[in-house]
């Protein structure tokens, strides 16, 4: 099977149901930003990492293209089954956090993204997470969204953080707190 279809050749896609949309589409950059995200994921999977994080994150990726499958259906036209987001996705999500905050010192103030370069991927991942909140958010305001979708990605970006402190502990790399000037 051959990868490339020459279909998109003009700007336009189709979604899942059939529809030909422009690539330009909100559901497509919703879609795509997703990808993207899926991909930084897996980018901090790449590192050196405990075994239980890795399992977390190769989790995530798994959600993360059911979010995508949810974001690139027709809302109108699909029939086709596509996987469900679960209450307990954004649970184990939770879950994950409070187990990571048991061992993290109390945060009493932001903290400046970066330290060392693994943390720093977390950071730009977490932050390509809240720009993909905001496209769906936007997306969900004129079309269907299914409801956890949103739920997930802003629990996933908590534990992006929550990550980034927990991974700054092991590599004992000490948080640098920000104090604004006044």
């Amino acid at each position: 099977m051959k990868i490339y279809t020459k279909k998109g050749d003009q700007g336009h896609t189709g979604l899942i149901g059939g529809t030909r949309v422009s690539k330009g589409e909100l559901r497509i950059e919703a879609y795509g930003t997703v990808d993207e995200l899926n991909s930084y994921v897996g980018l901090i999977r790449s590192f050196d990492i405990n075994s239980n994080s890795v399992l977390q994150l190769m989790e995530i990726q798994d959600r993360l293209f059911t979010i995508g499958s949810s974001l690139a259906s027709d809302p109108e036209k699909s029939n086709m089954k596509i996987p469900d987001l679960l209450e307990s996705d954004v649970e184990s999500l939770e879950n994950w956090m409070d187990e990571m905050d048991t061992t993290l010192p109390e945060l009493t103030s932001f903290v400046l993204p970066g330290g060392h370069p693994f943390i720093g991927h977390i950071h730009v991942c977490r932050c390509v997470c809240r720009r993909t909140e905001r496209l769906v958010v936007t997306l969900d305001e004129h079309d269907f969204v299914a409801p956890l979708v949103l739920t997930y990605l802003n629990r996933l970006s908590d534990y992006l953080f929550v990550l980034g402190r927990k991974i700054a502990m092991e590599l004992n790399i000490q948080e640098k707190e920000w104090h604004p000037r006044y």
